[in-house]
Order: C-alpha cells, then sequence, then structure tokens
C-alpha cells in the first residue's frame, strides 16, 4: 500500500476538517454507537454540563430498555457504557468533580436493570460497575461533599446490594468519608444491628452489617475494631482458620503478635480440608516473626514443606539459614519428593523447582501412577525432559497417548499425534530401555489395540 494512502492520523489529517466531517458523517449511518460517540465528542466543546446531558439521556435510555440481550449484543451494551463511563471520570470530572459524583451513582444505578437484560454467568458485567466504584472514590475525594450525607448514600447502597455492585464502596471511598463520615456511618450500622437485636430487622442484615464494620476497621486501620467485629457478635467464627488468619494478619503489624498468636492457635484445623489453612500458617508464621521466636518459625515451614511440598515455604525456609546448610538442606527437602504420597503433588514439585534429574527418578520409579488425564502436567514436564531425561518424558508422553486412544477423546487426537511423533525422535536417543518397549514395540501395541481410530493415525507421521 503506497504511504499515502495508509490508514494513520497524520495522512487522514491531511484530507482536511471539512472532508473529514462528511466522510464521518457518512461512516456514522446506521451505526448508533459511533453517532453516540460523536455527540460525546461534541458535547465536549461545550463544556460539562452538556456532556452531562448527553450521558443522562443515555444512562435513562438503558435504564428503561427491558429487551433481554444476547452475548453480542451484551458485548455492544458494555462498550456503549464503559464510553459513558469514561465521559464522567474523564472531561466532566476534571471540569465539574460534584456533578461526576452525580453522575456516577446514576450510572450505579443501572446494575439491575443491565444484570436483569443478560446472562452473567462469565462475570464481564460486574467489573465494569466495580471500576464506576472505584472512579467515584477518586472523583469524591476531590470535591468537597459532606462525609455525612455521603455515608448516608453509601449506607443506602449498601442495603441495595443484591448483585455485589458495591462490594468495594467502603474501601473505595474511605478518603472521601474520612473518620467523620466512616463514623457516622458506623453509627448508623449500630443503630440497624440494634433493631435486629430487638426483632425489628431482617435477619439477612447481619452480614452486611458485619462486612460493613469490617471495611471501616480496616479503613481507620482499626484492628481493635476488627476483633471486637467477631469476638463481640459472632465469636464461634474466630475458630475458623481462616477467619482466625483475617483477624490476626491484623493484629500483628498493630503490635499485638503475642494475641494474635494466641488467637491462631485456638482456631480448629481439619486435616481433611485445606480451607484457610495455607492462610493461617501464613499468620502464624508472621506472628511468630515478629516475637522473635524465628525457630519455631522455621520448623512450622519445614512441617510444611514434608506435608505439603510448597514451594514458597521452602524458599523461605532456605533463605533463612546459613550459608553452610543451605545446600545440605535443600537436597534433603528435593529427596522429599520422591516418597511423597501423592505422585502429582511430587512430580509438580520436582518440575517447578525445577530438578529434572529428581523428575526423571521419581517417573521411572513410579510410572504405574501417571494420569494421561493430567496434560497440563505432564505436558509441561515431558517438554522439560525431553533434552536431559528423554526416556522419563517419553513414559510422560504415552500416558497422554494412552489415556487420549483408550478413553476414545478424539478432541485429544491431534496433541496425542504430535506426541507420538515426539516419541519417535526422543527414541533415537534412548540407549537402554530396561522393562521399557521400545519405541518400535509401542507403536506395535498401538496399532493393535486402536488400529480404527483412523482419525488418529492420519494425524501422525507414523509408517
Amino acid at each position: 500500500m503506497a504511504a499515502g494512502t495508509t490508514l494513520n492520523a497524520k495522512n487522514l489529517e491531511a484530507l482536511g476538517a471539512p472532508r473529514l466531517a462528511d466522510l464521518l458523517i457518512e461512516v456514522v449511518q446506521g451505526n448508533a454507537s459511533a453517532k453516540r460517540l460523536l455527540r460525546l465528542a461534541l458535547a465536549q466543546q461545550s463544556g460539562p454540563a452538556e456532556i452531562a446531558r448527553e450521558v443522562r439521556k443515555r444512562l435513562a435510555t438503558v435504564a428503561r430498555a427491558g429487551s433481554f440481550l444476547d452475548s453480542r449484543q451484551r458485548k455492544t451494551l458494555l462498550k456503549d457504557l464503559e464510553q459513558q463511563r469514561q465521559a464522567i471520570s474523564g472531561p466532566i470530572a476534571e471540569q465539574d468533580p460534584a456533578l461526576a459524583v452525580e453522575l456516577l451513582w446514576t450510572f450505579l444505578e443501572l446494575v439491575e436493570p443491565v444484570i436483569e437484560r443478560c446472562d452473567d454467568s462469565d462475570g464481564s458485567v460486574m467489573p465494569l460497575f466495580h471500576q464506576a466504584t472505584a472512579d467515584l472514590g477518586v472523583v469524591a475525594a476531590r470535591c468537597a461533599v459532606n462525609p455525612e450525607a455521603l455515608a448516608d448514600q453509601i449506607y443506602a447502597a449498601l442495603m441495595d446490594n443484591g448483585y455485589g455492585q458495591f462490594d468495594h464502596l467502603i474501601e473505595q471511598l474511605a478518603g472521601a468519608l474520612g473518620e467523620a463520615g466512616l463514623a457516622h456511618l458506623r453509627q448508623r450500622l449500630e443503630t440497624l444491628r440494634d433493631r435486629r437485636a430487638s426483632g425489628a430487622a431482617h435477619t439477612s442484615r447481619v452480614s452486611i452489617v458485619r462486612l460493613a464494620m469490617l471495611d471501616i476497621a480496616d479503613a481507620l486501620g482499626d484492628a481493635q475494631a476488627y476483633l471486637a467485629e467477631y469476638r463481640d457478635h459472632d465469636p464461634k467464627l474466630l475458630s475458623l482458620p481462616a477467619i482466625a488468619a483475617e483477624v490476626a494478619e491484623r493484629l500483628t503489624p498493630a503490635g499485638r503478635a503475642d494475641e494474635a498468636l494466641e488467637l491462631l492457635e485456638g482456631a480448629v484445623l481439619d486435616e481433611r480440608r485445606t480451607a484457610g489453612r495455607g492462610a493461617w500458617l501464613d499468620a502464624r508464621l508472621a506472628a511468630l516473626e515478629a516475637l522473635d521466636r524465628g525457630p519455631e518459625a522455621q520448623g512450622l515451614r519445614w512441617v510444611e514443606v514434608e506435608r505439603s511440598l510448597s514451594i514458597r515455604h521452602l524458599r523461605d525456609y532456605l533463605r533463612r539459614l546459613p550459608d553452610f546448610e543451605e545446600v545440605e538442606e535443600e537436597e534433603r527437602a528435593l529427596d522429599l519428593g520422591l516418597d511423597h504420597p501423592s505422585f502429582p503433588l511430587a512430580l509438580q514439585f520436582l518440575h517447578q523447582w525445577p530438578d529434572r534429574r529428581r523428575a526423571a527418578r521419581l517417573i521411572l520409579a513410579r510410572q504405574g501412577e501417571l494420569d494421561g488425564d493430567a496434560y497440563a502436567l505432564l505436558g509441561p514436564v515431558a517438554e522439560r525432559l525431553e533434552l536431559e531425561q528423554p526416556l522419563a518424558a517419553t513414559l510422560c508422553l504415552r500416558a497422554l497417548i494412552d489415556f487420549s486412544l483408550g478413553q476414545g477423546r478424539s478432541t485429544r487426537y491431534r496433541h496425542a499425534a504430535r506426541h507420538l511423533d515426539t516419541c519417535a525422535t526422543l527414541a533415537s536417543r534412548i540407549e537402554i530401555w530396561g522393562a521399557i518397549d521400545p519405541h518400535d514395540a509401542y507403536l506395535a501395541r498401538l496399532r493393535r489395540d486402536h488400529g480404527r481410530k483412523y482419525g488418529f493415525w492420519e494425524l501422525t507421521g507414523a509408517s
């Protein structure tokens, strides 16, 4: 394409404003979204009030609409709403922050009508509204909002948070609320809680109040209030590892590590479940380090390495050792992978460390435990081992092939064919097969057992 006809800003500017205007009018015919974008651009020439008029008009139209949207129409609507959001948080907010705050609240009122018109099972709608709450926090902090009035707006929003659109509202607006606004919001929530205690409020508000109170405590950096929210209103929750960790993570930085440790020790760990265990362990380690109980923390890290082959905890453990002990302890830890009861966990551990030699030893010693359905693990492991450990890589690839053919997973035939061709290449570099069938024997078995799977064979380079 000649340089002068390349579509770029410089060449288009050369056409001149009149010609470009004619072309734009022609291009946007029949394209409502493009027309709205142009109207917004034109409105910017007249100031924030004119942009706001265009935005209000569009938001009102969206609020009134009731037809169900398919995936393509939903995408178009979200793109349109994103343009409106940018207009509010951009030019309007720059020139009139108070007007932008008002419009952002109006924008957030669209959650229910939008969600009711389209399927949001993939979670693509809510991020737009969460971004709007973030915009609201930034813009509100730039204008002189009344903190108590803002707290009242937030309270009303939290009472109507059926889709989770306001989950981050207190966090985002803490700066604009300030201590006075947060205190007012807390008082309103306490009043609601008192009404519930007297039977005058619905029990569904319990979790709303709790989560809001916790957000307020975080906004104020008040670890005591965070602890009190559980201790005074639902103390049994503190026996859950995840909740205990949540509170301890706030007590330790506040200089109350001993209290955090006591709280963690009172939590009930269930070895059959992993929920909350990771957070509980990290909170316990942080508390021990804060109390200068380093050796105890190291012992806890090692126990976790033995239990779950945690690379993160192993690295933390090794980092705190004297230099002359680090190498020996690393070897001892990596040997754990060879005998760990969970073969997938052990292979993942040795692969990610990485230790190709031990990973190959594990595969050769426990090849009967290879799961051909675990393609997300065996594929990368085989690729990593191809150069230095071709026999172990071959066993991984064979497991993937055998599963795909044995289960008739035709969608995987293309990958299985590629794996078989790789096995043929690797075979030329394997000198000692031991008790493992050489490639020719393996290929013969595949033809015997799966010779009629023509969709697979036509994809391979096997003769």
